[in-house]
C-alpha cells in the first residue's frame, strides 16, 4: 500500500485527478468506479478542469456505481445515479449508456446485486476505483465488521448513517432510506488500481487503522492491504495519527516520477 500525504483537499483532487487522465490517455475506455460524497468532489472538479482544457479526453470513459440506495427511483434527485450524473457525467461529457449501477428498485434486489457484479466482470473489471472512507473505517457502505470477501449486497443503514444523510434530504431522516446496495469488499478488491481519498482530522483515526492496523473485518477498509496496487491519499489532518508519516513522505518524495500513483 503505497500512502501519499498531500497538504489539503485541492492537491489530493489534482493528484488523483492526474492519475485518471494519464489511464484515460493510455486507455480511453478505462472502466472507472466512482464514490459519491463529499471527499471525492475535488477529484471529479480537477478532472472536469483539464477536459474543459483539453487535456484529456473522458468522453468514451465508462463509469462504474460503488453503492446506492434501495427503494428510491432512479431520478429521485438524492438517488446516487442521479448525484453521480450531475457530479462526474455531465460534467467529464459521458453520456449514461456508458454507466452501470445497481438497481435499487428491483424487486429481486439479491437478483440485482448479483447481476451487477457478473456486469462488471463482464465489462473487464474496474480499472480504477476512487474510494473515500468512514469515521469507523467502512468503504462503501460496508459498516464494520463485514466480511472481507463480500459481494455486491443489501446493507441495513446504521441510525448514524441516515442521520448523517438526511441533510441530503431536506434534514428529515423520514426520507432516508433504511437500505441500500454496496459492491462488496471483495468485488472492490477485484478493481486493478484501488485510489482512497482521505481528508479532515476526523478520518484520522480510520486512516491509522487501515494503513497501520491488522487486517480486521472491525476496520474494512483495511482489506486495501491485501490490494497489489492500493494508493492512500491523505491530507496533512488526515495523516496525522500515522506513526509512519515521515517514511511515506520520503518514499513518496524519492519514488520515480514515471511511476505516478
Amino acid at each position: 500500500m503505497e500512502v501519499v500525504i498531500v497538504a489539503d483537499a485541492q492537491a489530493g483532487g489534482e493528484l488523483i485527478a492526474e492519475a485518471v487522465a494519464h489511464l484515460l490517455r493510455r486507455k480511453p475506455d478505462a472502466l472507472l468506479g466512482v464514490a459519491t460524497g463529499s471527499t471525492p468532489l475535488p477529484v471529479y472538479q480537477a478532472l472536469a478542469a483539464k477536459v474543459r482544457d483539453g487535456a484529456v479526453d473522458a468522453s468514451r470513459a465508462r463509469i462504474a456505481q460503488l453503492d446506492e440506495y434501495v427503494g428510491l427511483p432512479a431520478d429521485h434527485p438524492e438517488s446516487y445515479r442521479s448525484v453521480l450524473r450531475r457530479e462526474v457525467l455531465e460534467p467529464l461529457g459521458i453520456g449514461m449508456d456508458a454507466f452501470m449501477g445497481p438497481d435499487g428498485t428491483a424487486e429481486d434486489v439479491q437478483g440485482a446485486c448479483e447481476a451487477y457484479d457478473r456486469e462488471l466482470a463482464e465489462a473487464g473489471g474496474v480499472d480504477l476505483q476512487l474510494l473515500g472512507i468512514g469515521t469507523d473505517g467502512h468503504i462503501g457502505f460496508n459498516e464494520p465488521c463485514s466480511s472481507l470477501a463480500s459481494r455486491t449486497r443489501i446493507k441495513t443503514l446504521t441510525e448514524q448513517t441516515r442521520v448523517d444523510n438526511a441533510r441530503f434530504f431536506d434534514g428529515d431522516i423520514d426520507q432516508v432510506p433504511h437500505h441500500v446496495v454496496t459492491q462488496g469488499i471483495g468485488t472492490i478488491l477485484e478493481a486493478r488500481h484501488l485510489v482512497l481519498l482521505a481528508t479532515g482530522e476526523g478520518k484520522a483515526d480510520a486512516v491509522a487503522a487501515t494503513v497501520e492496523g491488522p487486517v480486521a473485518a472491525v476496520c474494512p477498509a483495511s482489506a486495501l492491504q491485501l490490494h497489489p496496487h492500493a494508493t492512500v491519499v491523505v491530507d496533512e489532518a488526515a495523516a496525522s495519527k500515522l506513526k509512519l508519516a515521515d517514511y511515506f513522505r520520503h518514499t513518496y518524495a524519492n519514488k520515480p516520477e514515471w511511476q505516478g500513483i
